[in-house]
């Protein structure tokens, strides 16, 4: 694992990624990496299941939680604070309201 110059991208085999939103406080980025582990290891259940809508399922939960995260979507460099604070609140949200649906 390589770390670039800037505190935007890490560099894991030669394979850049976006970080996570330096400015999202710890709390939020606790959450919204604890959805994202969930998904994740639901993506792995559903597919050894051979599960597709629950792989589908999974990944919209592991895309709503790196989006909240600023790892996807617009970069988070290229928005205000106010505007990645409310898409970190938003994500969460959305998947808090899909626990409590499941």
């Amino acid at each position: 694992m390589d770390e670039t110059d800037d505190d935007r991208w890490l560099v894991v085999h030669g394979r850049r990624w976006r970080r996570t939103d330096p400015r999202l406080p710890d709390d939020i980025v606790e959450a919204l990496t604890s959805h994202l582990g969930r998904g994740r290891s639901a993506v792995r259940v559903g597919k050894k299941n051979e599960d597709p809508d629950a792989v589908a399922h999974a990944r919209h939960r592991v895309n709503l939680a790196k989006h909240g995260l600023g790892e996807r979507g617009e970069p988070w460099w290229d928005l205000g604070i106010d505007a990645r604070l409310a898409r970190a609140h938003e994500a969460l949200d959305q998947l808090d309201a899909l626990d409590r649906a499941d």
